[in-house]
C-alpha cells in the first residue's frame, strides 16, 4: 500500500512562485482524530504549500498535486480567505526561509495554521487564528 500523497519537498521556491498578489489560507478536513482540520497557503495561480507531520519540511503541490492530495488522503475543502499582504516579498522570504528546515510540530500551538500565520505576517498582513484550530475559527 503507498502512501498518500501530500506534495513534494522543495529545496528552493519555485521561480513561478512569486506572485504573492494572490494568497488565500485553505483549509480542509481533517483525518483521523484530528477533528480541527489542515490548513495550507494557496499562491498564486496554482501552488500550494503546507506542514504535514512531526518534524517534517514543509512541502508544495501545483493544483493537479493539491486535487491528488485530497482525493488520496480522503479530504475536501471546507473554506478558503482571501489574505491581502502588504508586502509580498517579505512574504515570500520568509517562505525560503522556512523551507529550508523541518517544522516541528506542536499540536495547537505550532501547526500547520501557525506555519502559514508566519508566512502571511511577514507579508505585512494580521490576517490569522486565536486557537489554531482551522475548522472551528475564521483565518482573520
Amino acid at each position: 500500500m503507498s502512501t498518500p500523497y501530500d506534495g513534494d519537498v522543495m529545496i528552493l521556491c519555485p521561480l513561478d512562485l512569486t506572485d504573492f498578489r494572490h494568497t488565500c489560507a485553505v483549509v480542509v478536513s481533517g483525518d483521523g482524530v484530528n477533528a480541527c482540520g489542515h490548513t495550507l497557503l494557496h499562491i498564486g495561480d496554482s501552488w500550494y504549500v503546507h506542514i504535514a507531520g512531526v518534524y517534517k519540511m514543509p512541502k508544495f503541490m501545483h493544483e493537479s498535486g493539491y486535487m491528488r492530495y485530497l482525493k488520496e488522503n480522503g479530504k475536501r475543502e471546507i473554506r478558503r480567505w482571501n489574505i491581502k499582504l502588504p508586502n509580498p516579498q517579505g512574504a515570500h522570504g520568509k517562505l525560503e526561509e522556512l523551507i529550508g528546515k523541518p517544522w516541528l510540530w506542536g499540536v495547537l500551538p505550532h501547526n500547520c495554521a501557525s506555519f502559514v500565520e508566519e508566512v502571511v505576517r511577514a507579508g505585512g498582513s494580521k490576517a490569522g487564528m486565536y486557537f489554531n484550530c482551522p475548522t472551528a475559527e475564521p483565518f482573520t
